[in-house]
């Protein structure tokens, strides 16, 4: 006669691991939307910088020691906000208890923010960032040997461009990380603050934090970034979750979510943005 085991079944659920956003460490949100889909900047110019014509002899019909007199230009760049995301599921009455109470609206809405909606503005973020970067070199195959060369050069175009010193961030892989940790040149200050590692910097390298992120959630061949949070507008204008208990029509919880964000680079900002491909070895 056969016995048939007990199959017991536990109120567990095998999470999937995802991990937190940390573009708000490259990205600021300095501008207001509220009221508004589109903002746009003043992009003001300048005036060269003359010779003064002390005794007045190169001063022309114009009258005037201090030069030609020009008119300074004022330009806008516009930006609108594009993505207007939603998501929507059902947790019925009978699901939820002939699982152990393992579906329930709280644990399944964050459970959808983690492992649906941030991977998602992550990359989209990042992507334009990557399109829109104000320097992209030819891609090149970064090895152990190479990569803080190629490092040196990015930070070196950022202080050609006066980007500020402080504040820029490193942008890696966990493949390009681990080459980093290779390289005889480069010496990684882990000695990093509680509050910044929360936030997802796991070292530091001259000066810059640095940000591992997983190759999920930035274009094909990524390579790095070197990026100033000041060139990347990232503004989320609404981010609206919500349960329905029993709503018309449904015996259990209806959850709902919508999220409206963008991410823009300002265009006399974009120099502070310099991302390298990585050419995949032959």
């Amino acid at each position: 006669m056969a016995i048939e085991l007990v199959t017991k079944y536990l109120p567990y659920v095998d999470e999937l691991f995802k991990a937190e956003s940390k573009k708000s460490l490259l990205t600021n949100n300095d501008f207001d939307w509220t009221g508004a889909y589109t903002v746009k900047v003043y992009k003001i110019g300048t005036s060269a910088m003359n010779d003064y014509d002390r005794d007045g002899s190169e001063s022309g019909a114009t009258g005037s020691r201090y030069g030609a007199i020009g008119n300074l230009t004022a330009n806008t760049q516009s930006m609108t906000i594009t993505k207007d995301r939603s998501f929507t599921f059902v947790i019925d009455k009978l699901d939820s208890d002939e699982t152990g109470r393992t579906l329930e609206a709280a644990s399944a809405l964050a459970r959808q923010l983690r492992e649906v909606v941030v991977p998602e503005v992550d990359s989209y973020v990042y992507g334009n960032m990557c399109k829109n970067a104000g320097t992209k070199p030819e891609s090149v195959t970064l090895t152990a040997d190479n990569i803080y060369t190629e490092i040196i050069k990015a930070t070196t175009v950022l202080d050609d461009a006066e980007v500020h010193e402080t504040g820029r961030v490193l942008l890696v892989v966990p493949e390009v990380y681990q080459l980093m940790k290779q390289s005889r040149e480069i010496v990684l200050n882990t000695n990093v603050g509680e509050d910044m590692r929360l936030k997802g910097v796991i070292s530091n390298l001259d000066g810059m934090n640095v940000i591992k992120v997983s190759s999920k959630r930035v274009p094909e061949d990524f390579g790095f970034m070197v990026a100033h949070p000041c060139a990347t507008v990232c503004p989320t204008k609404l981010a609206d979750y919500k349960t329905h208990q029993d709503p018309p029509g449904i015996s259990g919880t209806l959850i709902e979510g919508r999220i409206v964000y963008d991410a823009h680079v300002l265009d006399n900002k974009k120099k502070a943005i310099y991302y390298q491909q990585n050419k995949p070895a032959a």
